[in-house]
């Protein structure tokens, strides 16, 4: 990949985020370094970004795709309540991929799940 000042800004962003975002996220923090960046350009370098393995594009079942540093393998939880995207523990993935091969006979070399349900910080909410 062509080193591109712009496309470097948008991975030091998503760097420095230390969680998920969005392109529009991305886009208002870069349009600080880079005044004249179109928000176009943003998505180009981010799926540039993705697509090469720097960074990890996350699919979202009802919102606008995220972005993440971590491109480690992990699942994700989508809190219905408050709208948020966590990280799960490394473990579930390996539980899961151990038990679909082990069930389908397949080989599992990449995952990208998303689970949607009330994080642990909504269902206190709910029960206090």
């Amino acid at each position: 990949m062509k080193y591109s000042h712009q496309r470097e800004e948008i991975l030091t962003i998503i760097k420095a985020s230390q969680g998920h975002m969005s392109a529009t996220d991305v886009y208002r923090k870069v349009k600080n370094v880079i005044p004249n960046i179109s928000l176009g350009t943003v998505y180009r370098n981010l799926n540039a970004l993705a697509d090469h393995g720097f960074i990890r594009r996350i699919i979202m079942p009802h919102e606008s795709d995220l972005y993440d540093y971590n491109i480690e393998s992990h699942s994700h939880l989508y809190c219905l309540k408050c709208k948020q995207l966590f990280d799960l523990n490394p473990d579930v993935d390996k539980k899961m991929k151990h038990l679909v091969e082990k069930t389908t006979g397949h080989r599992i070399t990449k995952s990208s799940v998303v689970f949607e349900g009330i994080c642990h910080r909504c269902v206190l909410e709910e029960e206090g």
